[in-house]
């Protein structure tokens, strides 16, 4: 396992995260003049991106994001980006958010799959950055934050080697192995298969630096080439046409990573039928965790880093449903399956005399408390263990 992989994933998931959230804020857009109090306008959009694209780059947390550190799990992640969706006036019930990191995972594991060479993940990482920065172009206190982690990522990941970045990609491969969510557009784009899985290309540039297949060349002892044989490999292949830019500005060449829905075309999911990745996913939530305390102050030190600005005044906070209707939202929650909620960060730290003072103060801190009631709103609720954050 890589310990560089975990700001890789973190900003690859929160980029896809952005092009979900402007879709959907594009998709209920009402103009200004003709909007009511709790419907969407442009402006509104601006600021809700603004705002999460703001606390996603601090200064603090990416400190303590790039860290060399191991990836924790699932939940813990997941957490992360539920309190960075409600980082504005933005709010999201359980069902849209439950959506949107189906979404979100979905999307970078096809693109981690995908990618020729495993240093091209860093490719799709600043094919992220570099939309991003489109979305923020008049803000430049924000676009000054996101290029000092263009800035970071070149320092950091510039220098590493094939292998390095190869344990990168296998490390964010074991992440990713039991999700088998199904997109409608991977679906309707034929590079998703009913069950979950991805089909993979037998066509296309191959990996720079790479000769086509279809050759194979025996050299002697002396290192001379003494024979060519030629075989069908059965694809069409072309030559890659450049090597994308690792630079701040520059053509990354390579596509994956960019905004896959500026297209606006409805995206549905779906789970898997498989009951074997539903078992692994519960396993993963009730399973006691011997990482407990270190996933509880990796949690604690990044959400301290966070810096959430907090509606001011009586101004209420938007709902933003990525279902297409209300009546389709409360389907999708109530037919989920309840292995696979995120309501709660489902910790389970060994509770014997030894557990320091420190332990018990950060659970103190992600104190949950029992879920109120469903409230008119259904947009107001947020994790009940963020609220003593």
């Amino acid at each position: 396992m890589s310990v560089r992989t975990l700001p890789l994933l973190f900003l690859n998931l929160g980029g896809e995260m952005l092009y979900i959230l402007d879709q959907r804020l594009r998709a209920q857009n009402i103009p200004g003049d003709k909007a009511r109090r709790d419907e969407w306008t442009e402006v509104d959009r601006k600021r809700v991106l603004n705002d999460i694209i703001s606390t996603m780059f601090n200064r603090k947390f990416m400190e303590e994001l790039f860290k060399p550190q191991e990836l924790y799990s699932k939940k813990a992640l997941r957490t992360i980006y539920e309190r960075l969706a409600h980082a504005s006036i933005m709010k999201l019930n359980q069902a849209s958010m439950d959506k949107l990191y189906d979404l979100m995972t979905m999307a970078f594991k096809y693109q981690v799959l995908l990618c020729p060479r495993p240093k091209d993940v860093l490719l799709v990482t600043f094919n992220h950055l570099d939309t991003i920065k489109g979305f923020i172009r008049d803000s430049p206190t924000i676009l000054q934050q996101v290029d000092e982690t263009f800035r970071q990522l070149i320092e950091i990941y510039g220098g590493l080697s094939a292998g390095e970045f190869q344990l990168i990609r296998q490390t964010l491969l074991i992440f990713f192995q039991d999700l088998h969510i199904r997109v409608s557009m991977f679906l309707k784009d034929k590079v998703q298969n009913n069950n979950g899985r991805f089909v993979l290309p037998v066509s296309g540039p191959v990996p720079w630096g790479t000769e086509l297949p279809g050759l194979i060349r025996m050299f002697n002892n002396k290192g001379e080439e003494v024979t060519r044989i030629e075989f069908k490999h059965g694809g069409n292949y072309v030559r890659a046409p450049k090597e994308g830019s690792f630079e701040l500005y520059g053509d990354r060449v390579l596509k994956l990573g960019t905004n896959m829905y500026s297209a606006n075309r409805p995206v549905e999911t779906h789970m898997s039928g498989s009951s074997k990745n539903v078992a692994s996913w519960a396993q993963e939530s009730i399973a006691p965790n011997p990482l407990a305390k270190e996933e509880l102050n990796f949690l604690a030190r990044l959400m301290g880093g966070m810096e959430i600005k907090k509606p001011s005044g009586p101004e209420p906070g938007f709902r933003l449903n990525l279902f297409t209707s209300d009546e389709e939202e409360e389907q999708a929650a109530l037919t989920r399956p309840e292995e696979l909620s995120y309501e709660v960060i489902n910790i389970q730290a060994t509770q014997d005399q030894q557990r320091s003072e420190e332990l018990a103060r950060i659970m103190g801190e992600f104190e949950i408390t029992e879920q109120p009631s469903l409230s008119t709103s259904k947009g107001d609720d947020l994790l009940a263990m963020m609220d003593e954050l």
